[in-house]
């Protein structure tokens, strides 16, 4: 049965989707990170991709357009973005090739990882002279774990945070991957099978409860303390991811 057409499923994934949005206008957390250890418990990671690619597309796009800085972005971190575009391909290779299980504890170790580095905050200083060398390597590794996870922040992020940017740079920088690895990303579900038109058109029925949760959250931060909210939250998905790996122990 079309999962737009299946009641119980549809239910889930538009609640998920409001609660992940919710999340991301409170504290700013990534939108796909938040969705993918609740759908793929559910429905699994090969079917909970292709959902999620309308709705982070355009919440990225929107964000680009906001933080400015575009063209100075694009000039400094194109090796990162163009590294990419061989990564993806390769994980979404291994997201076919393995079995489901393993491909749900894979992800299960990249939250952990995540949330680990998001709740120490190090303090990191990456050597000017390093910067353009790592660039590369940093990209294609995000790539092949966003392929095969869909977490598009692993190592990239720490990458990012270690440079001396501005608020608006990281976010611009942060968002230029994550829109390019999107874009790919869909083209590459298609080429496999998992972007189907009723999960499309279920992704871009999600972008409803999108838009209500990032604004509700906007007004909850007023009485929600977001880093307390945040680091509740960040515990909730380690432990998902906990759970994930255990279904393959």
């Amino acid at each position: 049965m079309a999962i737009f057409m299946d009641m119980e499923k549809s239910l889930i994934v538009i609640s998920v989707f409001f609660f992940a949005a919710f999340v991301k206008g409170i504290t700013g957390l990534g939108f796909s990170t938040i969705c993918l250890p609740f759908l793929a418990m559910t429905l699994g990671i090969k079917e909970t991709l292709p959902l999620l690619i309308v709705p982070s597309l355009l919440s990225n796009i929107l964000v680009m357009v906001d933080a400015g800085h575009f063209r100075s972005t694009l000039a400094r971190f194109w090796p990162l973005f163009v590294s990419a575009l061989p990564g993806i391909p390769v994980g979404l290779a291994l997201l076919a090739w393995i079995e489901p299980r393993i491909a749900g504890a894979a992800l299960g170790f990249v939250l952990i990882a995540f949330c680990a580095f998001s709740l120490a905050r190090p303090e990191m200083k990456l050597p000017a002279n390093l910067e353009r060398p790592l660039g590369p390597p940093v990209g294609i590794v995000t790539g092949v774990i966003n392929g095969l996870t869909g977490v598009q922040v692993i190592p990239v992020l720490p990458y990012l945070l270690s440079l001396p940017l501005s608020p608006n740079h990281l976010i611009q920088a942060i968002n230029c991957w994550a829109t390019l690895s999107g874009a790919i990303m869909a083209i590459g579900l298609a080429k496999l099978g998992p972007m189907t038109w009723d999960r499309f058109l279920m992704s871009a029925i999600g972008l409803v409860p999108v838009y209500a949760g990032v604004k509700l959250g906007n007004r909850a931060r007023r009485w929600l303390p977001p880093e307390t909210f945040g680091k509740a939250v960040l515990l909730l998905l380690a432990l998902m991811g906990a759970t994930l790996i255990d279904r393959l122990l």
